[in-house]
């Protein structure tokens, strides 16, 4: 009998060290486990933080980018806007017939000035007209070109309201800059903005 009961205390004791090794190997998986969860865990919320202070690094540059080349935005006072009727001149071209197709729109100082412009439309579209038509396509199709029109409209627009304003030249900023007035005699229109723009 002493036999049979050490052939069963045999194989009992393999199982018992079979099953600390199985109890041990799934531990250190578990805190292998753990620890790799966790450290992903980190680096994944690192790289969050690092990408969201990039993108503010990006925004804040390309605003302090904007803000070099124009003014904020007056957010008290609502713009207002005169859409002129599309303009169709011959340009000065010599060497061939050129014409243009401008469509226009002026920014206003405040929205009393378009009742002002409306009187003066006439005279207005006229010396846009000049403007327009003492022009080259060669002139036109530059960049820089559309900028130096867009001041040389705005000037010619104040004519007829009394206003005096040399056309300066065109900004790098993709927005002709006006002259500077008097604070208590500001123009009426602040700007000349183009809605289509054909030259054939």
């Amino acid at each position: 009998m002493s036999a049979a009961a050490a052939t069963d205390a045999v194989p009992a004791t393999p199982a018992k060290g079979s099953k600390k090794k199985l109890i041990v190997i799934a531990a250190v998986l578990a805190v292998l486990l753990a620890g790799g969860g966790g450290a992903a865990y980190f680096m994944m919320k690192k790289r969050a933080a690092e990408a969201a202070a990039a993108a503010e690094d990006g925004v804040d540059a390309a605003s302090d980018k904007h803000e070099e080349h124009s003014a904020k935005a007056d957010l008290k006072h609502a713009p207002a806007f005169v859409p002129l009727d599309p303009f169709t001149v011959n340009l000065a071209d010599r060497e061939a017939e050129r014409y243009a197709q401008v469509g226009m729109t002026l920014e206003l100082a405040d929205a009393k000035a378009g009742d002002l412009l409306k009187a003066y439309m006439p005279a207005i579209r006229n010396n846009i007209l000049l403007v327009l038509a003492s022009k080259t396509a060669g002139q036109l199709m530059e960049h820089e070109g559309k900028l130096q029109l867009a001041a040389e409209i705005r000037a010619a627009a104040l004519q007829p309201l009394g206003y005096v304003v040399k056309a300066p030249k065109a900004a790098a900023s993709g927005v002709a800059k006006p002259a500077p007035a008097d604070d208590d005699d500001v123009p009426p229109i602040k700007a000349v903005h183009f809605s289509n723009f054909i030259i054939q």
